[in-house]
């Protein structure tokens, strides 16, 4: 059983309809800031559990929940002749895998005949009148929520409650953390989905025994004969007693500390409270329940070699769970399988699925590439090392005012010789990319291995560029001939030895420069990029950084 289908409306940032295809297993969220990937998390736990935030939900009811964009028009429209209606919020988890007929039926905003759930907030029919009286006295300046109440149903149109429902969800947020007089509400919730009654039961029974050891302990029962003697009210019948609450029914979730070896579980590092609380969701003992876990950021607080294994933890579990992860990590999206990677982009979901295998396979292996710098950014350019990254900034730099190009949402990024497997993904998501790479004196060479990206194949939003003049000449260094065809050798081309020497700092003919430039590639490079010199570019630099 796992969530096959989200569909969002009105929540937070969503103002239109959104929907979201899931698939069974891992689902990876990525997408810059703002652009509602913990909205999607938080409507998911919403809807299955009536919480957020580690509060119930029902209890925490405000306008802020609801689109702003929304609400203001909805009150700017009170004055009008022509009032909108109060908005409402709708979030609907479609459930596949199982038979559920009392979930199955046309009772949602598809209308047609599907398994799952509704969650709505909107006005109450039974305050509609006292609603209508409000709004026309006017002077109106924040959404009556007074008026408002939650409604669960099934796609069957039969009401519910979250203990009704077959999914059960683990939301973790390593970024935040909230707690109830010392325990983790995130985990006291977890811990509670891993009880069965008869546990539940069992620890409530223990906490009644711990009030009667408490009442009868002689530390207790001596400061209880003090304060007796206080008559309340002037009652001498009303006397004040030490005791434990046992008023709740669930009072023992309040009272019990979670600890790590005897250090209370907020006191102990948020990395560490992420990885068990992580752990705790993914060992769920209740097989009959289908559970979906939730987790927001997992790169936070953690080190390089501890993500690595909570990593190892979800993958080798994500095979009987629905697991959804948000993530601004290429490390823990490479990782994790590009393949399972859902792109939010202007609220629109894009999948990134049909890489080639050996693709998806390299950069799981070698998940240090930059991945996500490239499907984040609104233009990539992608060159083979540092040197090339620093000239290609300088270069861009001169040509828009002194702007670097990351202030453009332009990104350089450095990708070895892995060009293909990078514009095999922005081949996928469309993403606007250009290529900076050496020619090595084999033109052809460099023409056959992008022929996928250049004359009848060019894709618009991807742009090769080489120099397609191969320069030669007579240095050998160690046994080697010189390669006149990088970008130094081109870059001392263009500029001349006597405007490059003042750069460096250094006296040297044009074979000994292309030696020292060699050997000191990042130097030289740091130097040019700091230099105050007008600079000359080679033009496939200059057709790279166009617009």
């Amino acid at each position: 059983m796992h969530i096959s289908k989200v569909i969002i409306k009105n929540f937070k940032s969503y103002r239109d309809t959104f929907t979201l295809e899931l698939k069974k297993g891992l689902n990876i969220l990525v997408g810059n800031n703002e652009t509602g990937k913990s909205t999607i998390l938080e409507a998911i736990h919403l809807a299955l559990s009536g919480l957020s935030n580690g509060r119930y939900f029902i209890n925490d009811l405000s306008e802020y929940y609801f689109n702003y964009q929304s609400v203001q028009e909805y009150l700017l429209s009170l004055g009008t002749p022509k009032p909108l209606p109060p908005p409402e919020i709708s979030i609907e988890v479609f459930i596949a895998g199982d038979d559920l007929p009392f979930f199955e039926g046309d009772g949602n905003s598809t209308t047609k005949n599907e398994c799952g759930i509704c969650f709505k907030i909107g006005l109450a029919e039974k305050y509609r009148s006292e609603y209508n009286e409000y709004v026309s006295e006017g002077n109106i300046s924040a959404l009556p929520i007074e008026f408002y109440e939650v409604n669960w149903t099934s796609c069957a149109r039969e009401s519910i409650t979250p203990r009704k429902i077959p999914l059960k969800s683990a939301l973790i947020d390593s970024t935040s953390s909230r707690y109830k007089n010392g325990s983790d509400v995130y985990i006291s919730h977890i811990l509670r989905n891993h009880l069965d009654e008869k546990d539940r039961n069992g620890l409530a029974h223990a906490h009644r025994r711990l009030q009667g050891a408490f009442v009868n302990d002689e530390s207790v029962k001596k400061v209880n004969e003090i304060i007796n003697g206080i008559a309340v009210d002037g009652s001498p019948e009303k006397k004040l007693k030490l005791t434990i609450d046992l008023s709740s029914k669930d009072a023992w979730e309040s009272s019990f500390l979670t600890s790590v070896e005897n250090i209370p579980f907020q006191h102990i590092g948020k990395g560490e409270q992420a990885i068990i609380k992580t752990k705790l969701a993914l060992e769920h003992k209740k097989s009959k329940e289908a559970n979906i876990i939730l987790i927001e950021e997992p790169e936070n607080h953690l080190s390089h070699s501890k993500l690595n294994q909570l990593i190892q933890d979800i993958t080798e579990k994500c095979i009987e769970k629905q697991i959804l992860i948000s993530t601004h990590s290429s490390f823990v999206a490479n990782k994790l399988g590009l393949e399972n990677l859902i792109i939010i982009d202007n609220k629109i979901p894009v999948v990134l699925s049909g890489l080639p295998d050996d693709t998806e396979e390299f950069f799981e292996k070698l998940p240090g590439y930059d991945t996500l710098r490239l499907i984040l950014c609104k233009k990539a350019i992608l060159v083979e090392g540092d040197c090339d990254e620093l000239l290609v900034q300088r270069a861009y730099m001169d040509q828009h005012a002194g702007r670097l190009p990351i202030q453009d949402e332009i990104d350089v990024i450095s990708v070895g010789t892995s060009f293909v497997r990078f514009l095999q993904i922005a081949n996928k998501i469309k993403k606007s990319v250009c290529v900076v790479t050496d020619n090595d004196g084999k033109v052809d060479a460099i023409k056959e291995k992008y022929k996928d990206y250049l004359g009848a194949n060019a894709k618009p939003f991807i742009k090769i560029c080489f120099d397609d003049v191969v320069d030669s000449g007579q240095l050998v260094i160690g046994t080697k001939a010189f390669n006149y065809n990088t970008l130094e050798p081109k870059f001392l081309k263009e500029n001349g030895v006597d405007k490059i020497n003042m750069i460096l700092g250094v006296e040297k003919t044009e074979e000994e420069l292309h030696r020292f430039m060699h050997g000191n590639k990042t130097a030289c490079a740091l130097k040019i990029f700091k230099s105050g010199e007008d600079l000359v570019f080679p033009k496939y630099i200059l057709d790279a950084i166009a617009q």
